[in-house]
């Protein structure tokens, strides 16, 4: 089916918008050394771009006092808190405290009010505080950027909408290993989970705040 004829298949079904809600939160997902530096497993070429293309929205979102959320993953030395995950992806072992590659990467650092939560599989709410943050804090609409985006990204979108939040994912701020999961995930999210925006988009929203 052409490109034409997958959006057409999905018009008048899966084509609404939920829009920006009342208060948003910067999702920094997974932005790690270990997709940045040449030569590791994970290493992804459009990671790195999308990490340049995230820097002048965090910069933003803090001028503008948005709240900040960066997400690591750490597993223990024998990978037992990484359960099936590790198994199917065993080089997730690698990502271990004092592993300089689990580093959030030098372009994206934390401010000091910046929240960071340790994970241990895709989505940046399964087994952690996020949910529970964002509410205090708030919060109803996520901007998502990271990696990957068929994987983290995705995932984290779909929980982000079965919580209550609305995912709002600015397409240059997110990467992956290859073009056609990542413009696949994409989609799918568009049509189903949340709204997938340009850049300027976003820039745009936080600006009139």
């Amino acid at each position: 089916m052409s490109d034409d004829g997958l959006k057409a298949n999905y018009r008048g079904v899966f084509d609404g918008r939920l829009g920006f809600g009342r208060k948003a939160a910067v999702l920094v997902i997974d932005f790690i050394r270990a997709y940045t530096t040449p030569g590791a497993a994970f290493y992804a070429p459009p990671v790195c771009e999308a990490v340049n293309q995230t820097v002048e929205v965090l910069a933003l979102a803090r001028q503008k006092n948005v709240p900040v959320i960066y997400t690591q993953v750490y597993y223990n030395k024998n990978g037992l808190d990484g359960g099936l995950f590790v198994q199917k992806v065993p080089v997730l072992r690698q990502l271990v405290a004092g592993e300089p590659l689990a580093d959030i990467v030098p372009e994206l650092p934390p401010a000091p009010d910046d929240v960071i939560v340790v994970k241990q599989y895709a989505s940046a709410f399964f087994g952690t505080s996020l949910a529970a943050t964002l509410t205090v804090l708030g919060v109803d609409t996520v901007i998502l950027t990271g990696c990957s985006t068929s994987g983290c990204i995705r995932a984290s979108a779909v929980d982000a909408m079965q919580y209550g939040f609305r995912p709002i994912v600015p397409r240059e701020c997110v990467g992956d290993r290859r073009a056609e999961p990542h413009e696949a995930s994409l989609f799918d999210i568009h049509s189903k989970y949340g709204d997938v925006v340009s850049k300027a988009e976003v820039l745009a929203y936080l600006e009139a705040l």
